[in-house]
């Protein structure tokens, strides 16, 4: 009875993260403003990008969590490359990881925020690059 439970909690979690489940919220990098869905329930944080097959430039995916600590993604079926963006309560970026690519075994690498993260920015790979975030810098969205 409790693995039926699990295992029905697991699914329903898994559907609450398909695309257009999660919330949508205007983000800005310095002057450019980013749409982003927000993955806040543990269901929508597990399924994260995953099977997207492209990801517009001007596009995301915010983690928001309650407290900051030690974050950690990783790339399981996720079918593009992505930029990784730890940011602390302040919003500030205090990690990244840059175009990191899909994971292709098993078990798949952690990508860990060197500080304690509140939040975890997703977008499409090297797209941080272009924009000129970099670590200090403040990112911007009203929840």
């Amino acid at each position: 009875m409790r693995q039926m439970l699990v295992s029905f909690l697991f699914l329903a979690g898994i559907f609450q993260a398909l695309p257009g489940e999660c919330r949508m919220i205007d983000l800005y990098i310095g002057n450019r403003k980013l749409t982003v869905e927000v993955a806040e329930t543990p269901g929508q944080q597990m399924q994260g990008l995953m099977f997207r097959e492209s990801i517009p430039d001007n596009f995301g995916m915010l983690f928001i969590y309650n407290d900051e600590e030690t974050r950690s993604m990783w790339m399981k079926n996720t079918l593009v490359h992505l930029d990784l963006i730890f940011l602390d309560r302040e919003r500030r970026v205090i990690d990244m990881y840059m175009n990191v690519p899909p994971c292709t075994c098993s078990p798949c690498p952690s990508y860990p925020s060197r500080k304690p993260a509140q939040y975890v920015l997703e977008l499409k790979g090297n797209r941080s690059t272009e924009l000129g975030l970099k670590v200090g810098d403040r990112v911007f969205f009203i929840l």
